[in-house]
C-alpha cells in the first residue's frame, strides 16, 4: 500500500445527503489535507433497488457548495478509476471467485420464502456456523447439485463462511482496540446473481484494497460491520495493507435521545439537509441549509465542532484553521447533540465578519423582489448598520425596510405608548429644526436635535421615540440619527410629516 494518506468518502446515491453524511466527508477531507493525503469520491451503488435519480449529482453539488473538494471522483476521474461501484461489476466478480476457491465463501439457494419459513421456526435465526447446514448451499449440496441449479438459471448468492469461536479485534483510532466474537456474526451475503453485483461489504473491501485506502473514516453505525471487514482482509490475505478504522459518534436529537432524524428537523424547524430536496417520487421538498439562508463557511465551522474539538476555547475557525487543527485522536467517543441554535449563532458570527460589500450583493436579489432598485453603495451602507441584528441574509428586509420605504402604517401599541397629545406639535418643530441642519451627518444631526430639545425644556426620551415612530413605523432600527442620514433630509421631513398627518392617538 502507498505510504500516502488516501481517505475516501463513499455514499450511496439513495436520496439526499443527511448533514451528518455531510460532516464524515467534511473529517475525511480534514484528515487528508491535514496529512496532504489524497480525498477520493466513490459512489456505493450495488444496491440497485434503492437507487434515486439525481442523488449522486446532489452529493457533488452539496459538497462542493460547501468547499470541501475531492482530488478523484466519478465526477474528476483519477488514476483509480472507474468510482462508481456499478461500474466496477466484472473487478468484484473476480474476487468472490477467489473467496469460493479458498473456501473463504459459498454459494446459497436459500429462496426468500425458504429463509422466511426457517425465521418463523427458528427464534433469532441467524444464517451463520450454527444452521448453515441446515439450508440449501453449496456446503450440503454436491458440485454437480450447485452446476446444475446454476445452469438452470436459479438465482443464488454468495455468503462469506465465517468460523465460530474466533476474537476478531478492531483497532480504531478513536475507541481504542474493540473485540468482537466471530459467533455473533452471520454469514453475510457478498454477491448477488440476480443483479451480479456485490453487497456493500464486498465491494467496500475490494475497492478499499485497490484503491489503496489507508484509513476509513465513517459513522459509528458502521462499527458493527468493522469485524466482518477485517476477516474478509485476512480472507484475501491483505491483513497487512487493512486501513486504520476511525469510527466517528453519532450526531444525536437535539435532546440527546437517539440519532437525528430529519422528522427532527421538520419537528423543530431546522434542515437535515445540505440543499433543498425534491423528492423525485412524492414531490416533497425538504429544506436545505444553503436555501434556508445559511452560508458554507458556517455550516462547516459548525459542523466541525460536533463531535470533535481543537484542544482550546477557540470557536470560529476557517477551512484552513480546521485543516491545520484536526485529528482523529480529539474526536469524541460520545454521540454529539445537534445544537441547531448554536448553528444559527455561527451563520451571524460569519455574516458579521463578512465584508458589508459581500453581504450587500447576498441582500440585493431580496430587495429586487421587493421592488427596490438602489445601488448597492446604499445598500452596504444600510447593511452596515443592521447586519449585528440577524443571523440569516434574509432577516436584513425585515430590520431594515425602512431604510428603503416610507411606513405605510404605524404600531398600534408603540403609538398608544410613545405618541402623546403633544407629539404632533413637537414633530411640526422636529421637521423644521431638520429642514434648517446643513451638515446632515449622523453626529452633527444629533447635536442640533439635542440641543433644541434642552433649549426648548422637552423630555429626551418623549421626543426620540415619537420620531422614531414617525420615520420606522414601529420602535427598532439602529441609531436614529444614522436612519435620518441614511434616508436624507428630504425624506426625513417627508416622513415626519406623513405622521403629523397620519397618527392619531389611541
Amino acid at each position: 500500500m502507498s505510504q500516502k494518506v488516501r481517505v475516501r468518502f463513499a455514499p450511496s446515491p439513495t436520496g439526499p445527503l443527511h448533514i451528518g453524511g455531510v460532516r464524515t466527508a467534511l473529517y475525511n477531507y480534514l484528515f487528508a489535507k491535514k496529512n496532504n493525503g489524497d480525498f477520493i469520491l466513490r459512489i456505493e451503488d450495488t444496491d440497485s433497488q434503492r437507487f434515486v435519480q439525481g442523488a449522486e449529482e446532489y452529493i457533488i453539488e452539496a459538497l462542493t457548495w460547501l468547499g470541501i473538494e475531492f482530488d478523484e471522483g466519478t465526477h474528476l476521474g483519477g488514476a483509480y478509476a472507474p468510482y462508481r461501484q456499478s461500474d466496477r461489476r466484472d473487478i468484484y466478480k473476480k474476487y468472490v471467485d477467489i473467496l469460493l476457491e479458498k473456501g473463504a465463501a459459498y454459494i446459497a439457494f436459500d429462496s426468500p420464502q425458504e429463509l422466511e419459513a426457517k425465521r418463523a421456526s427458528v427464534p433469532n435465526f441467524q444464517y451463520d456456523a450454527s444452521t448453515r447446514n441446515e439450508m440449501r448451499n453449496s456446503l450440503t449440496l454436491t458440485k454437480e447439485e450447485v452446476q446444475k441449479l446454476i445452469d438452470e438459471g436459479n438465482q443464488y448468492v454468495v455468503r462469506f463462511k465465517i468460523d465460530a469461536g474466533q476474537e476478531v479485534i478492531v483497532n480504531d483510532i478513536i475507541r481504542g482496540e474493540v473485540k468482537y466474537n466471530s459467533s455473533v456474526l452471520d454469514d453475510k451475503v457478498l454477491y448477488k446473481s440476480a443483479d451480479n453485483l456485490p453487497t456493500y461489504h464486498l465491494a467496500n473491501i475490494v475497492d478499499d484494497h485497490l484503491m489503496e485506502i489507508t484509513h476509513v473514516i465513517r459513522g459509528e453505525e458502521w462499527l458493527p460491520s468493522a469485524p466482518l471487514h477485517v476477516l474478509l482482509y485476512e480472507a484475501f490475505g491483505w491483513k497487512d495493507t487493512m486501513p486504520q478504522f476511525a469510527h466517528l459518534p453519532l450526531l444525536l436529537k437535539p435532546e440527546g435521545n437517539g440519532k437525528l432524524s430529519k422528522r427532527d428537523g421538520d419537528r423543530l424547524g431546522f434542515p437535515v439537509f445540505p440543499l433543498e430536496w425534491k423528492d423525485p417520487k412524492t414531490s416533497e421538498i425538504s429544506s436545505g441549509y444553503r436555501e434556508s439562508g445559511y452560508l458554507p463557511e458556517a455550516v462547516v465551522n459548525f459542523l466541525a465542532l460536533l463531535g470533535w474539538n481543537p484542544g482550546n476555547d477557540q470557536e470560529i475557525m476557517s477551512m484552513d484553521e480546521l485543516i491545520q487543527l484536526f485529528s482523529l485522536e480529539k474526536c469524541s467517543k460520545s454521540g454529539a447533540k445537534f445544537d441547531y441554535e448554536k448553528g444559527k449563532w455561527f451563520n451571524h458570527q460569519y455574516i458579521q465578519q463578512k465584508p458589508n460589500a459581500e453581504i450587500a450583493k447576498l441582500f440585493y436579489p431580496l430587495l429586487e423582489e421587493n421592488g427596490i432598485d438602489v445601488s448597492l453603495d446604499y445598500i452596504e451602507k444600510v447593511v452596515s448598520l443592521v447586519k449585528e441584528r440577524v443571523n440569516f441574509v434574509k432577516e436584513l428586509w425585515g430590520q431594515s425596510s425602512f431604510f428603503f420605504v416610507a411606513p405605510a402604517a404605524y404600531d398600534e401599541k408603540v403609538v398608544k405608548k410613545r405618541w402623546k397629545e403633544d407629539s404632533p406639535t413637537q414633530m411640526a418643530e422636529l421637521a423644521g429644526v431638520i429642514d434648517s441642519i446643513g451638515d446632515f451627518s449622523s453626529h452633527n444631526q444629533e447635536e442640533v436635535v439635542k440641543g433644541w430639545i434642552e433649549a426648548k425644556g422637552y423630555h429626551l426620551g418623549n421626543i426620540m421615540n415619537a420620531f422614531r415612530l414617525a420615520i420606522v413605523g414601529e420602535s427598532k432600527g439602529p441609531h436614529m440619527f444614522d436612519i435620518t442620514e441614511a434616508i436624507g433630509k428630504e425624506e426625513t421631513v417627508k416622513r415626519l410629516e406623513t405622521a403629523i398627518r397620519e397618527i392619531k392617538p389611541l
